[in-house]
């Protein structure tokens, strides 16, 4: 999962989970900062961000505080974009035409991922810079994404089942945080944007896509 296992009562801490839920807390949410101050390295004048999200998703309030906190400290402006559903998603075209956002950040939640085409359409159609949760997201043409290494936590996951299997308590397994971090940059969409991507982030990245 991507919030805070803690914040939304599922664990008492992260080291002693308590009851009968521990695993692999991909804490996504807490990487908003970090892929605020990218999109913010690759388009500077992007002092206007869109945020797209789920208001009915649990983790929102968690999101938007963290979003908030983030562009405060980069002196950017927060649009915030609620998208509960693929109707609201139709209409969120409308409403960039409207807002006029400089770049878009796409929220961590599970709807908005399975809508990565569509999102990576709009943003194109649009031409904004936009940075997601997911690597499917910049092979489908996206501009960027920075996210934990989700086959890292498949792999975690693997581990306590099997620990679990021969007879260990969730509640004695720490809950585990992520270690492993994804950058993933899309030259081909950033000279579409007409972007120039630093040197020296393309080689902070683990995939470039040309």
């Amino acid at each position: 999962m991507g919030g805070d296992p803690v914040k939304l009562g599922l664990v008492q801490s992260f080291s002693r989970p308590g009851g009968n839920i521990t695993g692999i807390a991909a804490m996504t949410i807490s990487l908003v900062a970090k892929r605020l101050e990218l999109i913010r390295s690759l388009v500077p004048h992007a002092d206007t961000v869109a945020f797209v999200f789920n208001p009915s998703n649990p983790t929102a309030a968690e999101q938007l505080e963290a979003v908030h906190s983030a562009a405060q400290s980069l002196g950017q402006n927060v649009i915030e974009l609620g998208v509960r559903n693929e109707t609201e998603l139709e209409a969120l075209a409308n409403t960039i035409t409207r807002v006029r956002p400089k770049a878009l950040v796409i929220g961590a939640v599970s709807f908005l991922i399975s809508q990565r085409n569509k999102l990576v359409a709009l943003a194109a159609r649009h031409s904004l810079p936009a940075i997601y949760e997911t690597r499917d997201s910049v092979v489908s043409g996206g501009l960027v994404s920075y996210a934990p290494d989700f086959d890292d936590g498949y792999r975690q996951t693997g581990i306590y089942v099997g620990r679990i299997l021969k007879g260990e308590r969730p509640a004695d397994l720490p809950v585990v945080q992520p270690t492993k971090f994804e950058l993933v940059i899309n030259l081909k969409t950033a000279k579409a944007l007409g972007i120039t991507v630093p040197l020296t982030l393309q080689a902070s990245a683990d995939e470039v896509i040309e």
